[in-house]
């Protein structure tokens, strides 16, 4: 965990890759609680029978849901002290570029790509997030990412 204690320094590490998260298990009631969450229910996701029959062999994790991995798994990557808010602005860019396999355990890499000045008083962080399977050949996401702080 890389902790900044002040916005700025966390503006010089920019370009810098700031670590990996532990590793987290997504297993079939994470999948299906999604599922049933978003009314997202292809057998893909929620049908392990049909699915073992199927192109990976398994069900799989919806994009989103392994998507919406990121901010928890970043939290365990780095910390900036001395502000009073952060949200999520939004995404650049985002491919899964591999499935995301019932059970498997994935991890967060962040690489800082940039802060910026934003609208009052706020920075924008951009960064790459990739998610990579326990074991994977390729990363199952891989996304650039917005947020912004509030000093």
């Amino acid at each position: 965990m890389r902790v900044f204690d002040d916005p700025a320094k966390l503006a010089a590490a920019a370009g810098e890759h700031l670590g990996y998260s532990d590793w987290t298990t997504v297993d079939q009631a994470r999948i299906d609680a999604f599922a049933t969450a978003t009314g997202d229910d292809q057998w893909i996701h929620v049908d392990p029978a049909r699915a073992a029959a199927g192109p990976f062999g398994a069900t799989i994790a919806h994009g989103f849901l392994t998507l919406s991995l990121i901010p928890a798994l970043s939290w365990q990557v780095y910390r900036i002290e001395g502000v009073r808010m952060g949200i999520n602005y939004g995404l650049d860019r985002v491919r899964f570029p591999a499935p995301l396999v019932s059970g498997s355990r994935v991890r967060a890499g962040v690489l800082l790509l940039s802060v910026t000045p934003a609208a009052g008083d706020a920075l924008q962080i951009a960064a790459e997030v990739t998610l990579e399977r326990e074991g994977g050949e390729k990363p199952v996401c891989v996304a650039q990412t917005l947020s912004r702080v509030y000093p």
